[in-house]
């Protein structure tokens, strides 16, 4: 009797796992990122909204409980300067911007399904793509230029390591929508010169919430 129970154990998760399903998909939506970590003038950095966009592909492991779930995603990244205002001989100045820090990223994580909801969670590899600083000036309220400046990510990590954890709600038809939080174990400056925001960054890390939709084919 306790070897047919055994094997019919075994049956049972073969059947479960033989069942579970598998597909590509695409995931985007929007990031609401910052930084932390050690930083000595923490006000001026304030949240900056981005994106991410990418292809996904679920790994059906038990039935629809339990799945691995690898991602590609572009995703841009960073925070948003304090806005400087001033006053000369009566006109009013205003310079506002950006850093935007472009990812290659791809996490992997493992999804645990409970009826329409999912959570999810695992580590992510990142790539440094690009840097780029926006910025725009305005004189008594009105836009007078706005400039896009390359920055070189010599002084950066190229390579960075983080972690990624999150909760949504899944349709059976594929259709997916959720929210994530995005962390970093490493910072992302490594000898960065001097003058880049005064060596503020050393010991900063990207912070970011994600919000996401996504869809999977073949459900």
């Amino acid at each position: 009797m306790k070897k047919l129970f055994i094997a019919f154990s075994i049956m049972l998760a073969s059947a479960s796992v033989a069942q579970a399903q598998s597909g590509i998909g695409v995931r985007v939506g929007a990031n609401l990122s910052n930084l932390e970590g050690d930083l000595k003038n923490e006000n001026r950095y304030e949240n900056k909204f981005g994106f991410h966009g990418g292809l996904t592909y679920n790994i059906g492991v038990v039935g629809n409980f339990f799945s691995i779930q690898p991602e590609l995603l572009y995703s841009n990244k960073g925070f948003q300067n304090s806005d400087e205002e001033f006053e000369i001989l009566g006109q009013k100045y205003k310079r506002e911007g950006n850093v935007n820090y472009n990812y290659l990223e791809l996490p992997v994580l493992a999804r645990i399904k409970a009826g329409p909801l999912y959570f999810e969670g695992g580590p992510q590899a990142s790539y440094l793509l690009s840097v780029n600083n926006k910025t725009k000036e305005y004189l008594n309220g009105e836009e007078r230029s706005s400039t896009t400046t390359q920055i070189d990510k010599d002084g950066m990590k190229q390579f960075e390591l983080g972690y990624v954890a999150g909760v949504g709600f899944a349709t059976n038809s594929g259709l997916s929508v959720g929210v994530r939080y995005n962390g970093s174990f490493n910072d992302f400056v490594d000898d960065a010169p001097a003058d880049y925001f005064d060596g503020d960054l050393v010991n900063a890390k990207h912070s970011t919430i994600m919000l996401t939709l996504g869809y999977t084919f073949g459900r």
